[in-house]
């Protein structure tokens, strides 16, 4: 564990969700199946709207089934409760009501090239954001101990509002000449979000609720999550402690491989062109695997199967977009990678995970800038990092302090264990 980067090791305490190999992400004991099926939607039939997912993460409790009341049966005998649709609406509006960015965040974005890197940008302005942190201000004014989860709650459902704002501000300077778009107070939180990108047709508002969703949450010990359970240990507000996250979420091997995705699937049209044969595929990927790479999009540090994040949007794609060259690309590639990658034996989880769709399906309704994509990424996980943080500061969880030990002491003890 020391120098595997402790994979696997069980040492923190994550409230919200919990990952299990084979079955996946359960968000307070839902599944993804589950929340499609019970958080509300802005329409019959539609996508979970993230603010339901949100009031779940913030209040949901599994109780035994005797002693709650508006709930959901789970297996064992267990009860979540659920957002009704008003209580969303309610959030929503409270999200809307928190929406405002000060001028000098972008003053502080502006300051940055245009050709900087969009989570650059982004983590810039979500550290700017910082000057108005309710939680430094409490702490400044002797706050008591027990008290400290209520100013972390301001300033995390401010922030988990404001991001699409930033987020959405940064893709229209680097991309849309500047030309910004206003947030729209009849929306939601997605839809909105998607609007002030510049998208408005109602199956990318869809969509937008979906991936948001999905990628809000994945437990406590992936990069960007660990990260900012970390920095807020030391106290450091919600704005620190997630500017923190982003760029942990910004490395290749964490966010950033949604992007390099949809980058390699449109090499591999560019070489083989739309309608290659399986075995032209097979060749591609056997290519890109003696050249000493990785097929991007295939393995996860935790799942053994088929990451559900997949699947679901391998869903929405087969509703909304059957006959997209993309997508059959994407199809094939889930038959034609997972037997290669077992073939090669050094490869735990040869299934697909979330990023190996996300890409095309922003990429068919024009959202087709592949350096932006973990942008989208961080707007959505602020949702669970946030609503653990105010957790944490409820809880009273101390401050992260593993052990570390030199080479010499680790050679020393296994001489010893000899």
């Amino acid at each position: 564990m020391v120098l595997g980067g402790m994979r696997g090791m069980t040492g923190l305490l994550w409230e919200t969700s919990l990952l299990d190999p084979e079955e996946g992400i359960r968000f307070r004991g839902l599944s993804i199946p589950d929340c499609q099926k019970l958080l509300p939607a802005a329409k019959p039939d539609g996508e979970p709207l993230p603010e339901g997912l949100l009031w779940l993460l913030l209040t949901g409790k599994i109780l035994p089934v005797h002693s709650c009341s508006y709930t959901v049966m789970l297996s064992p005998p267990y009860l979540v409760q659920v957002p009704t649709r008003g209580q969303v609406n309610a959030l929503s509006k409270e999200l809307r009501s928190r929406a405002a960015v000060p001028d000098h965040v972008y003053k502080a974005i502006d300051a940055l090239p245009v050709s900087a890197h969009p989570m650059t940008q982004f983590a810039t302005g979500v550290l700017a954001l910082q000057v108005q942190s309710e939680f430094q201000k409490a702490y400044e004014k002797g706050i008591p101990k027990s008290k400290y989860w209520e100013p972390t709650y301001e300033d995390s459902l401010s922030l988990i509002a404001q991001v699409p704002v930033v987020g959405a501000y940064v893709y229209r300077r680097i991309y849309k000449n500047g030309q910004i778009i206003p947030k729209d107070d009849s929306l939601d939180y997605g839809a909105n979000f998607s609007h002030m990108l510049g998208f408005d047709s109602p199956e990318m508002h869809e969509l937008m609720r979906l991936y948001v969703t999905i990628h809000s949450d994945h437990e406590g010990g992936n990069v960007s999550a660990h990260t900012g359970h970390l920095v807020a240990s030391a106290l450091s507000d919600p704005y620190l402690s997630f500017a923190a996250a982003l760029n942990g979420l910004a490395g290749p091997l964490h966010g950033l491989a949604n992007q390099e995705v949809l980058l390699w699937i449109k090499s591999v049209v560019d070489e083989c062109g739309e309608n290659m044969t399986k075995e032209q595929l097979k060749d591609y990927v056997w290519k890109t695997l003696n050249s000493g790479k990785v097929v991007p999009g295939f393995g996860h540090g935790v799942l053994r199967k088929t990451d559900p994040r997949y699947m679901c949007q391998r869903e929405f794609a087969l509703k909304h977009l059957p006959d997209d060259p993309l997508f059959q690309l994407v199809s094939k590639l889930y038959e034609v990678v997972p037997p290669i990658l077992t073939e090669l034996g050094k490869v735990k989880n040869p299934w697909p995970n979330v990023d190996a769709h996300s890409g095309v399906l922003l990429n068919h309704y024009g959202l087709t800038e592949a350096r932006y994509f973990t942008v989208l990424f961080g707007v959505s996980r602020s949702i669970g990092i946030c609503s653990q943080l105010i957790w944490d500061r409820a809880l009273g969880l101390a401050l992260e302090r593993p052990k570390s030990v030199t080479m010499e002491w680790l050679e020393n003890y296994c001489k010893k264990s000899a």
